[in-house]
């Protein structure tokens, strides 16, 4: 069966495997994402030379948050500012003499789960990608939305904060409060700070999340938040796009309780609003926790390659 290699890089980490034809992982690790754009590459050409040892692969698919054009070039790359104004998908392809295809990183989930995944079957969806950022992947009627520029699916820039004219607009933007390391671990550890200065940095959201269930007096207000800015970014796209689905991918919708309160600050939200709550039996959508979890940007990430290659 055909093979492929599979990047899904991220801000904090790459994760890479290799994917067959029919979208089924049969090997997969990760390494620390490098800050360096020269050891990144370095990195990814490493893993690619010592999977051609044992496998015949027939391409490299690349899953990167920020705007990607359809030629695998990075116009921008996320919180990864290594990788703005770049041609990853040439460069990777000069390097090793396979065919690369990169693709958005919310873009390679929404594909992933349609192919495979909680949205097989369904035309009009949303997939959300929680992590340094936040970026979303469109499909309407079937097809994956990209915009006139390729920027469609950015959520992490709307501005949903009244402006700190002292600070970057971006600061009052959903990445800088909504997502889950640049919004909720940057925001707790900001608190945390002005009253335990000497304590280390809290860089495990799920730390964070157990200390609001346990009433941390710092944690629990932070997180409240965090819950309560995800579900205003939620109503806005049911509004916007109607979707039949909204799915929430990223390592943290693996974490039911998770998924359980945010389910539960979007119904008490939509409650509260009067329209919304009026149709929400009638016409309105629902989330759910993405299927394929964290393999959904590799899996995505090849899918171009094997409808290339059927």
């Amino acid at each position: 069966m055909t093979e492929f290699i599979a990047f899904d890089i991220g801000g904090t980490s790459i994760k890479y495997g290799i994917v067959n034809s029919d979208g089924q992982i049969s090997e997969k690790g990760a390494f620390e994402t490098p800050k360096p754009r020269a050891d990144i590459l370095a990195g990814m050409a490493k893993v690619v030379e010592r999977f051609r040892q044992h496998h015949t692969v027939t391409g490299i698919g690349i899953s990167a948050p920020g705007i990607v054009r359809r030629d695998g070039y990075m116009v921008t790359g996320g919180a990864l500012r290594e990788l703005y104004d770049f041609p990853l998908a040439k460069t990777l392809a000069d390097q090793t003499g396979l065919p690369v295809k990169v693709e958005n990183d919310a873009n390679a989930a929404a594909i992933a789960e349609r192919w495979l995944g909680n949205a097989q079957g369904i035309d009009n969806y949303i997939c959300i990608v929680l992590g340094t950022g936040i970026g979303g992947g469109i499909v309407i009627n079937g097809q994956v939305y990209r915009g006139a520029h390729g920027m469609a699916g950015e959520f992490g820039w709307n501005v949903t904060q009244e402006p700190d004219l002292t600070q970057d607009l971006e600061f009052s933007s959903l990445n800088k409060n909504a997502a889950v390391v640049d919004g909720l671990t940057r925001r707790y550890n900001a608190s945390a700070k002005l009253v335990f200065p000497d304590d280390a940095k809290v860089t495990d959201a799920r730390q964070i999340l157990q200390l609001a269930e346990d009433k941390d007096p710092i944690a629990e207000p932070i997180v409240d938040d965090f819950y309560s800015q995800l579900a205003v970014m939620l109503i806005n796209l049911f509004a916007n796009f109607d979707p039949e689905v909204i799915l929430i991918g990223g390592g943290i919708s693996a974490n039911d309780r998770f998924m359980e309160n945010l389910q539960d600050k979007l119904s008490e939200y939509i409650t509260r609003h009067q329209s919304l709550n009026f149709i929400r039996d009638k016409a309105l959508g629902t989330i759910k926790a993405a299927g394929l979890r964290n393999d959904a940007g590799l899996i995505g990430a090849v899918y171009p390659l094997v409808r290339a290659a059927k």
